[in-house]
């Protein structure tokens, strides 16, 4: 069954840091680009962050400096770790895994920055 299973949502108060981490499934891993976008409410979807095959990372001007994303292909998974975090990077965070014409999705998990 292909899937993607996002975790590591949550509450944090601005400057806080979280770590975000998406299982993979039926697939293989190894040859997808993996994304973490995100939506916050009344907003488009946008890329944050994106990992090739060959684990060359693109981030979104946005997050430069404050989010690392990494990959590890032994163990399925694509994690997104999120330092210095402000109010606006309160949103639903999607895992996204694409190759050439294919796109799959997670379920999403919920960041909040609050005080």
């Amino acid at each position: 069954q292909v899937q993607l299973v996002e975790s590591g949502g949550g509450l944090v108060q601005p400057g806080g840091s979280l770590r975000l981490s998406c299982r993979a499934s039926g697939i293989m891993f190894s040859i997808y680009t993996m994304n973490w976008y995100r939506q916050a409410p009344g907003k488009q979807r946008e890329l944050v962050a994106a990992i090739t095959s060959g684990s060359i990372t693109n981030y979104a001007d946005s997050v430069k400096g404050r989010f690392t994303i990494s990959r590890d292909n032994a163990k399925i998974m694509v994690y997104l770790q999120m330092n210095n975090l402000k109010p606006e990077d309160t949103a639903v965070y999607y895992c996204n895994a694409n190759v050439r014409t294919v796109d799959i999705w997670g379920q999403g998990t919920q960041v909040t920055v609050s005080s």
